[in-house]
């Protein structure tokens, strides 16, 4: 559960630092990386975390 976690982060971060790239070149595939890595982390925190709320409820 820990790994999955950092692995979260270092997605979430990765992200992040496209954007900055963007930001600072202006180069569109830094743009359309860093919203596909957000894309597919938040996809992957939510399947997570609700696998986590059903181990609760069951």
């Amino acid at each position: 559960m820990l790994l999955f976690r950092w692995l979260i982060l270092l997605a979430l971060l990765g992200a992040v630092v496209s954007f900055m790239f963007y930001a600072g070149t202006g180069q569109q595939r830094f743009k359309r990386f860093g919203l596909i890595l957000l894309k597919w982390t938040l996809i992957a925190a939510f399947g997570f975390f609700a696998v986590l709320i059903l181990e609760r409820l069951g």
